[in-house]
């Protein structure tokens, strides 16, 4: 039976019903009722793929592998997995999903951050993503929001930034990211 699922096909389905996934892990027809939220984002992975995420309503059950503006998310789908360029996904979803859709995907794609470049230096995808994700949340006055990036961003910081050949220098970086941590404690307090 392990087999049989590994090898049949990846399915996703975006309609008016609602999303239709057949992935490793999770085969489901969610409703649209079911989802409070769908969000294409780029995660601060430094993989710089896109990827879907689904906020489910309460009593949903779904396995949480991601978190959306502090709230349990499920990632549902790799973009780098289908054919359909992302504009395409996203007009469906807008379409079908209307107002439970958000597309974040330019958010962190530029922090707009001025750093030095050296050699041995952060990420610049990960912290491009980082300050992006944090200024967003810091223009949305929403505390919910400035609270679930404060998270992500000592969660990052914790799990240790990775570290390029060519990249950000490393005590910038470290000097703008406390600064958006107390800014981001601050705006989450409100």
């Amino acid at each position: 039976m392990g087999l049989a699922n590994s090898l049949r096909p990846f399915r996703f389905v975006i309609d008016a019903d609602g999303l239709t996934v057949r992935r490793q892990g999770l085969r489901r027809q969610l409703r649209w009722a079911e989802l409070a939220l769908v969000v294409l984002d780029r995660p601060a992975s430094g993989t710089g793929g896109v990827r879907l995420l689904g906020v489910p309503v309460e009593g949903v059950g779904l396995p949480p592998d991601a978190r959306v503006d502090g709230r349990p998310a499920t990632e549902l789908l790799d973009l780098g997995q289908v054919r359909e360029n992302p504009d395409e996904i996203a007009a469906a979803l807008a379409r079908y999903a209307g107002d439970r859709f958000r597309d974040d995907r330019d958010v962190a794609v530029r922090s707009g951050a001025e750093f030095s470049v050296g050699l041995r230096g952060y990420s610049s995808d990960v912290v491009d993503t980082l300050v992006g994700h944090a200024r967003t949340a810091l223009d949305s006055d929403d505390p919910a929001r400035c609270r679930a990036v404060r998270d992500e961003v000592a969660a990052a910081r914790a799990q240790g930034l990775p570290v390029a050949l060519r990249g950000y220098d490393v005590r910038q970086v470290d000097e703008a990211l406390d600064d958006l941590h107390a800014a981001l404690t601050e705006g989450g307090d409100a």
